[in-house]
């Protein structure tokens, strides 16, 4: 088989690595890709906003599947693009993309699904008093979400009220993430362990299959301090997240998602990422999302022994898709992000001990924003590379990913130095 990514971050990058060593997939393309990419896969410049355009490509280049990276061409309505030229494309339409295009949609399917998620409204742009008033209906800790996207960066969570009424202001106007954040989502903030569950659909609510659980660290700061990210690091396994706990969020919330989705006329293929927390009341959802996560993705990839090309062209076909396996091993991801990320990242700079960081045992570095000049790759986003590495458990692999963002540099980079500390015993 002939398969083309979509995308160009570190999530797109692990999965070329993955489709490269499926026995199905005999050749793997990327639009437009990256530096750490074009080692694995061809690489063709397009605009991750040309819809037509990525969708022409897999005509003329013959793909026999499309898999989709990020959420925006999702919601855009590539696959719809890509389906209406005859070829199968691994993602959800953009009717059903608004999984998470939306919040306010999702957290309508939540509460008709009977999904146990937090208390939570959403207001519009004329809403602002009554937005405000109902951060007083809440017990202390507050969070305010941006209706439409904001790549992962449109989430406030904090326990001060003047912070919340500062966002919700922000949002409302415009001021801080344009038309996305003109209608919001105010939430009961929740409290306990998260978990993202990656879940493959094929169109049958009951034929879903989770992957491995990974948990993710959204915070920029060691012991979660600061602001939310797009994800600074990641495990897998997870020890709270065991079979029949994942069997238990299967049942009460993604298989009745699934059918809610299905009722209203929406087959859902792909991947469906639950984002959950373990709560003194038992898991509830925290969102969806409808594309593999990132870093989760850096860390659920490398465990998987199943075939990712039949797995993904099954479930974008229709058919019945292959049992889900995993190796025993762990797996840990660190990003390195630029100096200024998330709030005002600095690009441009050199990086340097890339080869050194891939001679780790176990270590394997995707690009998630970066650039090629000349010989020099050079930094080019907020989130730079994503340093995973493999081991027998996970203190293992741990310090071997650590060991590996340990040679790699650049004047400004970020990480942190906590993920996974706690599991593995060193915290």
């Amino acid at each position: 088989m002939r398969a083309l990514v979509l995308g160009s971050g570190g999530r797109e990058h692990s999965l070329v690595w993955g489709l490269t060593r499926s026995a199905s997939v005999d050749d793997v393309l990327c639009a437009p890709g990256n530096p750490g990419i074009e080692a694995l896969a061809e690489c063709i410049p397009v605009s991750l906003s040309d819809v037509e355009g990525m969708a022409a490509i897999a005509d003329a280049r013959d793909v026999d599947f499309v898999l989709v990276g990020p959420e925006q061409p999702l919601v855009d309505g590539v696959v719809d693009a890509v389906a209406a030229r005859g070829r199968l494309a691994f993602g959800p339409t953009a009717d059903a993309a608004q999984l998470e295009g939306s919040k306010r949609y999702m957290k309508d399917v939540l509460v008709a699904a009977g999904v146990p998620t937090a208390k939570h409204a959403a207001f519009g742009d004329a809403d602002e008093t009554a937005a405000l008033a109902f951060l007083e209906t809440l017990p202390g800790l507050y969070v305010v979400k941006t209706d439409g996207l904001a790549a992962g960066k449109g989430v406030i969570v904090t326990e001060s009220i003047d912070e919340a009424r500062d966002a919700v202001r922000a949002y409302l106007s415009g001021a801080a993430f344009g038309d996305a954040g003109r209608t919001l989502v105010i939430e009961e903030g929740m409290r306990g362990p998260e978990l993202s569950l990656l879940v493959v659909c094929n169109g049958d609510p009951d034929a879903a299959r989770p992957l491995a659980p990974a948990q993710d660290f959204k915070r920029i700061g060691d012991g979660d301090a600061g602001p939310n990210t797009g994800g600074m690091g990641a495990y897998s396994p997870v020890p709270v997240a065991d079979d029949a706990a994942v069997e238990r969020i299967m049942g009460r919330a993604i298989r009745p998602t699934l059918h809610e989705l299905a009722r209203r006329g929406i087959e859902y293929r792909g991947v469906l990422y639950a984002g959950l927390m373990f709560t003194s009341d038992g898991p509830k959802m925290v969102e969806y999302n409808v594309r593999f996560g990132d870093p989760e993705c850096e860390v659920v990839v490398p465990r998987l022994t199943t075939d990712l090309g039949a797995l993904c062209r099954a479930a974008a076909a229709g058919e019945k898709m292959p049992d889900i396996t995993f190796t025993d091993d762990a797996c840990v991801t660190v990003v390195l992000a630029s100096e200024g990320y998330p709030a005002a990242p600095r690009t441009g700079d050199a990086i340097d001990g890339l080869d050194a960081a891939a001679e780790v045992d176990g270590a394997i570095v995707f690009h998630a924003g970066t650039r090629r000049d000349g010989d020099v790759i050079r930094t080019a986003g907020g989130r730079v590379l994503a340093v995973s590495a493999t081991g027998p458990t996970l203190q293992t692999a741990r310090t071997r990913a650590y060991d590996a963002v340990d040679r790699i540099s650049w004047p400004g980079a970020q990480h942190r130095r906590d993920i996974a500390a706690a599991v593995a015993g060193e915290q």
